[in-house]
């Protein structure tokens, strides 16, 4: 019995100590906790047939018991998770986002990892909380970022790795690394450190970061794989590629050189493209008309061989006519276009004869071909 109800004791009845009453509480008064257990138990006695010590009383809390423990097998994924059910600590099967059921504790398990969300890790630089901003900035990290190119020079690479599980080595993720995230970092630093120390500094620079992404995800998933990480890169993107800081304004008026170079050669390519059709147009027209050239007086030649071959064998027939009418056409060719004047060599005569403008009478009144003119005749 507690203290409290007794009906009295050595310092007379009610709750007094060997110091008196004491101080009695102002307010209700704090329930009885024995109380509320004894009428707990009398109420549970009471809907129990034969007692809650009987066999149906127990048989009736064993079912209940069984029946939660069935029901915390029920569990629900998310849509970023994939579930693994562990049966005695041995990976059983993979279930998909949703409402899913497992054998429960401690017969099966389940482990909810981010299997369908794309991380991001961040090599080179970190991100640093900036209450003057009221946002983050970005702060470089030189041991992670400084590397040694082929050609001896150094670096600043930037990049960023993003990766997931693959859906088929959810097992492999859980239980064949420790710490995901950090194997990833570090493979994908050495990684790059590999590419970038047989690649040369200027494509680093220009115009091969596409091909040095690549190089750095093939040979991180390779590394991974080798691991059995269960882990697939899903991409590799440099985010910044500077000399170091100290040299960074001697790199970039080379560069700037190198640009105008290639602006240059850009320039004379265009004009030899320009220039180059123009001269083999050319060319070609000349040949073309060589060739036409060729071919007509090739065909004069021959016309004239056959011409002269049929007056000779007129003239064979008849040399003396055919000689005097070759004579009078040949005298008509050449004195038709000419000036001509008449002259009298007579005694009788005064000399010269009084100019004709036989010119101009001929220029309104051209001869006809094959006869002969007017002064020809005299």
């Amino acid at each position: 019995m507690p203290w409290k109800n007794q009906g009295g004791g050595p310092w007379g009845s009610g709750p007094k100590g060997p110091w008196g009453s004491g101080p009695q509480p102002v307010g209700p008064r704090p329930p009885d906790l024995e109380d509320l257990l004894r009428r707990g138990q009398d109420r549970l006695q009471q809907i129990m047939p034969g007692g809650y010590f009987s066999g149906i009383g127990i048989t009736l809390v064993v079912l209940l018991i069984a029946a939660f423990w069935l029901l915390s097998g029920f569990f629900r994924v998310q849509s970023e998770e994939l579930g693994v059910v562990l049966r005695f600590g041995k990976h059983v099967r993979t279930v998909q986002p949703g409402l899913n059921y497992h054998l429960p504790y401690p017969i099966e398990t389940v482990l909810l990892p981010k299997a369908l969300r794309v991380n991001t890790i961040s090599i080179g630089m970190t991100l640093i909380d900036d209450p003057a901003r009221r946002g983050r900035s970005i702060r470089d990290v030189p041991e992670e970022s400084l590397m040694l190119t082929g050609d001896e020079n150094i670096v600043d690479v930037d990049f960023t790795v993003l990766w997931r599980i693959k859906p088929d080595g959810v097992g492999d993720f859980l239980f064949n690394i420790q710490n995901p995230e950090g194997t990833v970092k570090a493979v994908a630093e050495s990684s790059m450190r590999e590419v970038i120390g047989r690649s040369q500094i200027q494509p680093i620079l220009t115009g091969a970061r596409n091909v040095t992404e690549q190089g750095v995800q093939e040979l991180i998933q390779k590394t991974l794989d080798s691991y059995g990480a269960g882990i697939q890169i899903s991409q590799v993107q440099m985010q910044k590629v500077d000399p170091p800081a100290q040299v960074i304004d001697a790199f970039r008026d080379v560069q700037a050189a190198r640009a105008n170079l290639e602006q240059l050669q850009n320039e004379a390519q265009t004009y030899a493209n320009q220039v180059v059709p123009q001269a083999r147009g050319r060319s070609a027209q000349i040949l073309q008309a060589a060739e036409g050239y060729k071919e007509q007086a090739v065909a004069e030649a021959k016309g004239q061989s056959a011409r002269f071959l049929k007056v000779y064998e007129e003239y064979k027939k008849a040399p003396d006519v055919t000689r005097e009418r070759i004579y009078l056409e040949t005298m008509e060719r050449v004195l038709g276009g000419s000036e001509k004047l008449i002259y009298d060599g007579g005694q009788s005569g005064q000399g010269v004869v009084p100019y004709l403008p036989l010119s101009e009478l001929t220029a309104k009144r051209p001869p006809t071909t094959g006869q002969p003119s007017s002064g020809g005749s005299r």
